[in-house]
């Protein structure tokens, strides 16, 4: 038995004073101790990367919206390019041997008889004209987003030939070049109304549901009333109100403001119901003690908590704002020409008649499937990733 220590001495210290190491007490192995020690934002990629599908709809959104950023030099033909000696051309075939022999990508020639019966335009290949294409050339003059002036593109025809490779319109306009500049029209579309509606959710939800009360009231009444009528005949409604003398720039504007007005109700919802939750945390009542503005409290402290679902629902609301300008624009009450969107051109294959004859009028509709089903894809894995714990 140890002695006592004398009267006023101080008692023997037994605390280690060694820094303290929390794997000491658990031995993790390298891939425990990678995860236990991974920021949110590494964990939300590892699991959106799980998601190969989304993965792969995120790499192919990122390629299209590149794209169109040099839509004029990746364009075979200018936009407004007319070859009337080949209006309604059906799309050529590429070819890389000529008679077994490789000569590379080239395109025959072709020729054009009238049918007098049918009064309609019959396009044959002419085998011994071949036209290679050409890579990097000097092609149609345009000018790179309406500013520099410049004839540089990806590919073109042969000098003297012709490159229809998804056919011509009733124009003789190259089908393909339009869906190309059509694409930037379309895509951006989307992304300005999404903004306008995600400022208006975040806002008019974000005030509903950390204030309450009558303004909370009103709100969901409003969200009510927009929700029950029906989104088409609002939207042809709406459409249908701005003037014809307005210029194509001020109405596709028009459009993305009409789009984004119309569905703020869903994500101002979303976010009601999430600030209901987490304005009773101790954090919120803080900084509500420390004088704390509600602007600041919803902007700092609420909406960054869950910006990751916000994302996700954004990007599912993208693709219904791309089919409802497809759908004015078909319909006659979106953009007008000059301005070129998927829309506008699917208007060419209104009638059964030019559909029998000129299918390939209907190509445009091909891209708006791949993106709007990219889009819901890339959602999906988002969703997944904002909550890596699941």
């Amino acid at each position: 038995m140890s002695p006592l220590p004398a009267p006023g001495a101080p008692l023997p210290h037994y605390v280690s004073t060694a820094p303290f190491d929390p794997l000491a007490t658990e031995t993790m192995t390298a891939a425990q101790s990678r995860i236990h020690l991974a920021s949110q934002k590494q964990l939300m990629w590892w699991k959106f990367k799980q998601h190969r599908l989304a993965l792969i709809s995120g790499i192919f959104l990122a390629a299209v919206y590149l794209m169109i950023l040099i839509v004029e030099f990746l364009a075979p033909y200018g936009l407004h390019t007319r070859n009337v000696d080949f209006i309604h051309a059906p799309p050529q075939s590429i070819h890389f041997f000529d008679k077994g022999n490789f000569v590379g990508p080239f395109v025959y020639g072709r020729s054009m008889t009238l049918d007098l019966d049918t009064l309609h335009r019959v396009y044959a290949d002419r085998p011994n004209d071949v036209q290679p294409i050409r890579f990097f050339c000097r092609g149609d003059a345009y000018k790179f987003w309406g500013f520099a002036a410049s004839n540089y593109h990806l590919v073109c025809p042969a000098i003297g030939g012709q490159m229809f490779l998804l056919g011509t319109d009733r124009l003789g306009r190259d089908v393909l070049s339009r869906i190309l500049y059509g694409a930037r029209i379309s895509l951006t579309i989307g992304l300005i109304g999404i903004s306008i509606s995600f400022v208006l959710g975040i806002v008019i939800g974000g005030l509903a549901g950390y204030r309450g009360g009558v303004f909370d009231l009103i709100v969901q009444r409003l969200i009510e009333v927009l929700q029950s009528l029906p989104s088409l005949p609002l939207w042809m409604a709406l459409a249908a109100i701005m003037p014809v003398t307005w210029s194509p720039i001020v109405i596709y504007f028009g459009i993305t403001v009409i789009l984004g007005i119309i569905d703020w109700t869903g994500l101002a919802r979303a976010v009601r119901s999430k600030l209901l939750a987490l304005r009773e945390e101790d954090y919120v009542q803080a900084a509500q003690l420390m004088g704390a503005s509600t602007p600041r409290i919803i902007g700092r402290h609420l909406v960054p908590g869950f910006m990751s679902h916000l994302i996700a629902s954004a990007t599912i609301s993208i693709p219904g704002m791309i089919l409802g300008e497809t759908a004015l624009s078909f319909l006659g009450l979106g953009l007008r020409p000059p301005i070129t969107s998927w829309g506008i051109l699917l208007t060419e294959a209104k009638s059964v008649s030019v559909i029998a004859f000129y299918p390939w009028l209907l190509y445009p509709i091909i891209p708006v499937v791949l993106v709007i089903l990219a889009f819901n894809f890339l959602g999906d894995g988002l969703r997944d990733a904002a909550d890596p714990y699941k």
